[in-house]
């Protein structure tokens, strides 16, 4: 695995990983880590290039600049620090785990005990530390360029809130069998964009269009194992990154986003996004590792004050 000896500090702002034209600065917040890696993939995500240690560490924010990197840099952390579920933290750096601010993601979840911090069916269940590599079956993030031309978007002004009248709609509910919308892009937000669909939305005497959960979500091993789907999305794993699975072009899937924004707000209809933020993907003691559990748990969840091993499960999915 190659080396790199040329990362320098870098900043620990803006968080995420954020590209200046002659490298990639990342940044990343674990007030409980020890040390925080940074895995460079090839260009299909399969295979681990490079793993660099972030130098820097300020105020509870790892960080480190990367030279000679650049958009479409296919990347995941690996945090260091204690396993010891009992105190709350789950740190396992056999586990990769997303970056809580990418703007693109690539790949799905396979889901197989690698995927879990524990080894499922040993001896003391979630106390247990798992050494089995998670990389094969994560999907991974995506460094971006950020540049997007909105052309008119300056001349755009936003609805006043007594005349809202909103439309809730699933991006691919909507036009997966639209008969004016692209066999290849039904279903996505290319198919959303389309001028067919958007003037027949503004006709309907709508101000504002809202979509169910866009982000990059995952679906629950259960219902994969049924052969199903969780279709409405409230499963989030990634809050900044449009889902791929709705692009027509996949590697585009921020920009295809951004695009059908700006065509909405060309027939003078509002975006508004339905977000989760009241749980996440990874579930409760026993679910997977695949970000936030294994960036800083203690941190990011809130857990049992007087058992940090458990969740607290206000919202039902496990953790809140």
């Amino acid at each position: 695995m190659a080396t790199r000896p040329r990362v320098r500090e870098g900043l620990p702002h803006p968080r995420g990983a954020t590209w200046d034209g002659k490298g990639v600065n990342f940044s990343l917040f674990s007030a409980n880590a020890t040390k925080v890696e940074v895995c460079l993939f090839d260009g299909r995500g399969d295979r681990e290039t490079e793993r660099i240690e972030l130098p820097e560490y300020t105020n509870e924010i790892w960080h480190g600049w990367v030279p000679d990197i650049g958009p479409g840099t296919i990347y995941g952390y690996r945090v260091h620090g204690p396993y010891a579920p009992e105190q709350g933290h789950r740190f396992n750096p056999n586990k990769l785990l997303l970056d809580p601010y990418a703007r693109a993601h690539v790949g799905e979840l396979k889901w197989d005990p690698a995927c879990f911090g524990y080894t499922i069916g040993a001896e003391g269940d979630d106390l247990t530390f798992d050494e089995r590599d998670s990389a094969p079956l994560m999907p991974k993030s995506v460094v971006v360029d950020p540049d997007f031309d909105w052309q008119q978007e300056a001349r755009w002004t936003r609805v006043p809130w007594e005349r809202t009248i909103v439309y809730e709609t699933h991006v691919r509910g909507y036009t997966k069998r639209h008969p004016a919308v692209g066999e290849h892009q039904r279903g996505t937000f290319a198919g959303l964009a389309t001028k067919e669909v958007t003037d027949y939305i503004k006709s309907l005497g709508v101000t504002s269009v809202e979509l169910l959960p866009i982000h990059t979500f995952i679906n629950d091993s259960y219902l994969v194992e049924r052969g199903l789907t969780n279709y409405w999305g409230y499963n989030s794993i990634g809050f900044f990154a449009p889902d791929p699975r709705y692009a027509a072009d996949r590697a585009r899937s921020l920009q295809e986003f951004k695009e059908m924004v700006a065509r909405l707000h060309d027939a003078g209809l509002e975006v508004i996004l339905d977000v989760v933020y009241n749980h996440t993907a990874e579930g409760n003691e026993r679910g997977p590792t695949l970000s936030f559990k294994g960036i800083d748990n203690a941190s990011y969840y809130r857990l049992m004050p007087d058992q940090p091993r458990y969740y607290i499960n206000d919202t039902g999915t496990g953790n809140t």
